[in-house]
């Protein structure tokens, strides 16, 4: 997965390493398993991978499906298809994935590389099906309602879709035995904690929205199916992910379309709050590794470590965009916190993560493929 949000490989990209595997017992959320975390990659690599990744025609899906496929593992992708975003950006994701699985799987002859089911992922029936027929052999659950603010104002889709979803995915992971279920946490599971980083070893316990409070409850879930059926589960603490495309809500992409366009900003607060913002690429390889290497029962933080307060990132935004920014002030929001800063330590030493990409770096990437989606977009 390139920097620039194309398929061709970039060496700033795909920098995981797969080999031996390492275990660590889960400093949150319940113990290891030791007769699965001891499996070495060569017992666990026998014959192609099929990998299901949730919410594959999202921003983090497509791009870890992507890369999953330049690998040459199967992949099965499902998606629902909501409307909390652009779907025409959702469809184009899928399409390159088709297109990638076409090309690599000529290469390797191989005609069945990618697989692509829209429904929900609460659907038991159609879900009982997909790990049934394509013989699911590793979960990459990114599948979630996102956004904190949505979650304060209707909580119960949040809880349907993550919780509950998420639950009936590992009941099925379970059943069938699934070598690895990674799937996606969240920096808010951390709240409004002043420590100067966030490590996993923090207490978590007073989550400011229900978004932070579903993907807690995912975490302890994963204890649990852990220790009851020794199903190896990594949740994945992701760190404000930006990158080619993103999801048009969040700030580097929001920020972009409207500073070219000459569309007013919200600001926020008085401009000193503080986002770990990890660039695309980064994150990938942080869930490849989390993929290659079963732990047991573990939680990792994926970021970068060094947080931009707000004032800097319009600034930077602006620099890029070669125009100023008109921006309204605003009061803080329920549920924003003042500064995320991850602790990759933990990441770094178990999974051999490397976060490599700079942020004026990575946002001058994501304005190259800005660019280039408003060119296709208004020729359609």
């Amino acid at each position: 997965m390139s920097l620039n949000g194309n398929s061709n490989q970039d060496p700033l990209s795909s920098k995981a390493s797969f080999g031996m595997n390492e275990t660590e017992e889960s400093s949150s959320g319940g113990s290891s398993n030791s007769s699965l975390a001891s499996l070495d990659s060569d017992e666990q690599s026998l014959g192609p991978r099929t990998v299901l990744v949730t919410g594959g025609a999202g921003f983090i899906g497509s791009h870890t499906a992507e890369a999953l496929l330049e690998l040459g593992d199967k992949v099965v992708v499902i998606d629902e298809m909501n409307d909390y975003y652009d779907l025409e950006q959702k469809k184009a994701n899928v399409q390159i994935l088709r297109d990638l699985a076409a090309k690599v799987g000529k290469e390797r002859g191989m005609d069945d590389m990618f697989s692509y089911y829209e429904g929900d992922i609460c659907d038991r029936e159609l879900m009982v099906r997909i790990f049934r027929d394509q013989g699911i052999t590793h979960v990459c659950h990114l599948a979630a309602r996102a956004g904190v603010r949505p979650s304060i104002e209707d909580p119960y889709i949040y809880i349907q879709s993550n919780i509950m979803g998420t639950v009936s995915l590992m009941e099925l992971a379970a059943q069938h035995k699934v070598e690895n279920f990674v799937y996606a946490s969240s920096s808010s599971v951390y709240g409004g904690s002043k420590n100067e980083q966030f490590a996993e070893s923090d207490i978590v316990d007073e989550p400011v929205s229900q978004y932070a409070a579903t993907k807690k409850a995912c975490e302890l879930f994963a204890a649990t199916y852990n220790s009851l059926y020794g199903l190896n589960c990594t949740g994945l603490r992701f760190f404000t992910v930006y990158g080619p495309r993103g999801r048009p809500d969040m700030a580097p992409f929001k920020f972009m379309h409207r500073i070219l366009n000459g569309i007013s900003i919200d600001q926020y607060g008085d401009g000193t709050s503080e986002r770990d913002y990890t660039y695309i690429s980064d994150i990938v390889d942080g869930i490849l590794l989390a993929i290659d290497k079963p732990q047991g029962n573990v939680v990792f933080n994926l970021g970068r470590g060094t947080p931009c307060r707000l004032t800097k990132f319009i600034s930077t935004i602006e620099d890029i965009c070669g125009r100023k920014a008109i921006i309204n002030m605003m009061p803080m929001q329920p549920g924003d916190v003042p500064r995320t800063c991850s602790d990759t330590s933990k990441a770094e030493r178990v999974l051999g993560y490397e976060p490599s990409v700079s942020l004026e770096e990575g946002l001058r990437a994501t304005m190259d493929w800005y660019s280039e989606w408003q060119s296709v977009s208004r020729l359609n």
